[in-house]
């Protein structure tokens, strides 16, 4: 990204966006680019090329390109967002990894934890971040603003609830519906070490993984700080994802996760915080998200969780689901 000088005044150019994939979280992504003023939508790849035309043609500025070398050599382009399949993940990431540009990899980063290490191990450079966009809820952020003013221990409880069955009916590839828990599960754990303190130094299976009877887990996470986290998870059958975190005299709650509340103590009473508009105007995190992508691309400062620290995530998830010998 390069600054224009014109009559003495320094004019920073626009981002340069581009876009890996053409479905669902790439038309939410472009939404959400599409709107920041200091971002230059550019091009697009998709192997279903039809797609990616589609998109074009709603966009102006968006170039639909055969390959991911083209996609580059055309537009110069400082950001790429990746939302493909997992089965697609591994192969479009060594590829994109081949060029100078910041990468936004949507999650997960590999169907398994074996195949995240292999993904890993392409970013030499150390250019590519995990789009965990429930860290940009407007809930997450409001908690983690409030909790920080609270000392003492934490107990950080996820509720999560996976669905192999209703997977499979949706035509999900037979790999990723058995590491569903990486595809899925990722969203709600990843929510343990950002509200847990330090380190993990051990992970308690208190109802161990069956993977030939799918029903209930339950795992205890403690963290070198004191902080306590309790993973509680139900399989095939109804529940809904959610997170409530204890510290002091104070409870915070967030169900469903867009919306954040506190309990005080003494009441009995739930309060709801603000959401914010970004929130409601765009997929909840996007926009957010969005900005500190553009902040990455242009070297500075910002929260993108990178893929070591996302990698760290799919440790615990492997941790929580491993089998029992």
């Amino acid at each position: 990204m390069q600054k224009k000088e014109i009559s003495n005044q320094i004019i920073e150019e626009k981002c340069k966006v581009v876009f890996v994939g053409a479905g669902y979280m790439t038309v939410e992504h472009i939404k959400a680019f599409s709107k920041i003023s200091s971002a230059e939508l550019c091009g697009i790849f998709s192997r279903t090329k039809t797609r990616a035309e589609k998109i074009s043609a709603q966009y102006e500025g968006i170039l639909v390109c055969n390959s991911i070398s083209e996609l580059y050599d055309t537009t110069k382009a400082d950001l790429v967002v990746i939302s493909v399949p997992e089965l697609s993940t591994n192969e479009v990431c060594k590829e994109a990894s081949k060029f100078p540009w910041v990468c936004l990899v949507e999650k997960p980063v590999g169907y398994n934890l074996d195949d995240a290490g292999i993904i890993l191990k392409y970013f030499k450079n150390n250019n590519a971040y995990v789009a965990l966009n429930r860290r940009y809820y407007s809930s997450t952020k409001n908690v983690l603003n409030k909790i920080a003013e609270v000392e003492g221990q934490r107990v950080i409880h996820v509720f999560d609830q996976e669905d192999q069955i209703a997977a499979r009916k949706a035509h999900q590839p037979e790999l990723v519906v058995l590491n569903w828990m990486y595809a899925n599960s990722i969203h709600i754990i990843d929510y343990l070490r950002l509200f847990g303190r330090g380190n993990i130094v051990s992970v308690e299976n208190i109802i161990p993984w069956n993977p030939d009877n799918p029903s209930f887990v339950m795992a205890k996470i403690i963290f070198d700080s004191g902080d306590i986290g309790i993973y509680e998870a139900i399989w095939n059958a109804p529940g809904p994802w959610s997170v409530s975190i204890n510290a002091g005299n104070t409870r915070w709650e967030m169900r469903p996760l867009e919306q954040a509340s506190v309990q005080l103590y003494g009441s009995r009473s739930l309060v709801n915080t603000d959401i914010s508009d970004k929130d409601i105007n765009f997929k909840p995190g996007l926009y957010v998200q969005a900005e500190e992508a553009i902040k990455a691309a242009r070297g500075l400062s910002h929260s993108l969780p990178s893929l070591n620290e996302a990698m760290e995530s799919m440790k615990l998830i492997s941790e929580i689901y491993r089998e029992e010998t």
